[in-house]
């Protein structure tokens, strides 16, 4: 009976913010969702479902999150290069639409949210992708926009926020940011980070020169198998990696157990004035203080999304309404086939930390084999916006966007097929 008075209660969830400055977090059993909230409970294979708000109750295996479905007002900078104009967008998160098996925002929740997912952290993370779009010509916004090319570009914004993020846009108009924006303050932000960038490049130059000085000499013997693999079209080169095995499951898992880091790695310039720092932000009870993310967490955060959206976008693309003619459905259907074999890769993904079994990796080379892994989140995220053009295109479009496809695919299998290169150990000739 004496142990029934030491049972030491969970604190209950930080719930603060919900609906204002925070979109949604992560709820334990036993936790009671606020009024107004929907909550989403996954199961262990990453299927949702949506129930009222009240008192969570989750399975064995289950993961609960809890959303406000708002609506939100965000202020986007379109051009990295002006941030004194901006866009104000009004979004909500709509009913659930019962023609499609999985919500897109439940998607987006469960595959790259860690805990919580903040209205600052999501206006970064949309500004990018508009940023991203704006830069390789999917959306067009010229100055002094007309009426025709404005509805153009909101159509296409729309499109683009519902298939990325599974957000319904209410309202988009242009804003006037520069009483808000401190330039001194982004170009010594700027300064700073590529400073940094400097310094994470010469410290990586100098392990892996300390690397190659430890190694000892031997004689190489020509063979033709040994020649290091190409550089990858997209990204920074890659050196060899690992040969050993890991289940994509238990890569999904060791992702999702960083529930304190932030959603979006990179962050893009707010109507503050703040620019894009390079670290996550880990959540503490004093406020957010930066966390620098390292390379088997962003390997780990890469490989757990390719591992779930894969298959769920490969299921959005065989549902498109194909234009008439043979040479249409054969590039469609080739596609299918890469992304299903880009997959495939992804589930026999080997180990970041192991050159071999009993042989860990060095350092230098698992900085090089994540950023292989960052090559292919970058062509996933450009795949969903494909996806948002294709939903969108005529028929006289589709042969362009395929050869879009063709591109965007290349770039996945090549940063993959990077990302498994055997690792092969540095050696100098001797005489």
């Amino acid at each position: 009976m004496m142990g029934l008075f030491s049972l030491r209660h969970k604190p209950a969830a930080d719930t603060g913010g919900l609906g204002d400055t925070l979109i949604a977090l992560r709820l334990e059993a036993g936790d009671v969702a606020p009024a107004q909230s929907v909550v989403v409970v996954f199961n262990a294979g990453g299927h949702s479902r949506r129930v009222a708000a009240g008192k969570v109750a989750c399975e064995q295996g289950e993961m609960a999150f809890c959303f406000h479905p708002g609506p939100y007002t965000v202020d986007l900078v379109p051009f990295a290069s002006a941030p004194e104009w901006g866009l104000r967008l009004r979004f909500v998160i709509d009913a659930p639409n019962p023609r499609v098996s999985q919500q897109r925002f439940d998607l987006y929740l469960y595959s790259e949210t860690a805990g919580r997912l903040g209205l600052a952290d999501f206006a970064a993370a949309a500004g990018m992708a508009l940023q991203a779009e704006l830069a390789q010509g999917a959306l067009d916004l010229p100055p002094c926009t007309s009426l025709e090319e404005w509805h153009a570009f909101r159509a296409g914004l729309n499109q683009l926020m519902y298939t990325r993020y599974g957000v319904t846009v209410d309202d988009c108009v242009p804003v006037d940011l520069g009483d808000q924006i401190d330039f001194a303050t982004i170009l010594q932000s700027r300064a700073q980070q590529a400073a940094e960038a400097e310094r994470r490049a010469a410290e990586q130059k100098a392990a892996a020169n300390a690397a190659v000085s430890a190694t000892p000499t031997a004689p190489i013997e020509p063979h033709i198998g040994t020649a290091t693999p190409p550089a990858a079209p997209a990204g920074p080169q890659s050196a060899q990696h690992a040969a050993t095995t890991v289940n994509a499951p238990d890569v999904a898992n060791a992702a999702s157990s960083t529930d304190t880091i932030a959603a979006s790695t990179f962050v893009a310039a707010t109507a503050s004035g703040r620019a894009a720092p390079t670290t996550a932000t880990a959540s503490t009870a004093g406020g957010q203080v930066p966390r620098v993310v390292t390379a088997a967490e962003q390997d780990a955060r890469g490989l757990r999304r390719l591992f779930i959206e894969l298959p769920v976008l490969s299921a959005e693309l065989r549902l498109l309404t194909l234009p008439d003619g043979l040479p249409i459905f054969q590039q469609h259907q080739s596609l299918l086939l890469r992304l299903g074999m880009a997959a495939l890769n992804v589930n026999t993904m080997p180990s970041l930390a192991w050159a071999a079994p009993d042989q860990p990796l060095p350092a230098a080379d698992q900085v090089r084999r994540s950023a292989q892994t960052m090559i292919a989140q970058t062509a996933l995220d450009e795949t969903w916006s494909l996806l948002a053009r294709l939903q969108l295109a005529d028929h006289q479009q589709w042969p362009q966007l395929l050869d879009e496809a063709d591109r965007i695919c290349a770039n996945l299998e090549t940063g993959l097929s990077l990302r498994r290169a055997a690792y092969i150990e540095r050696t100098e000739p001797s005489l």
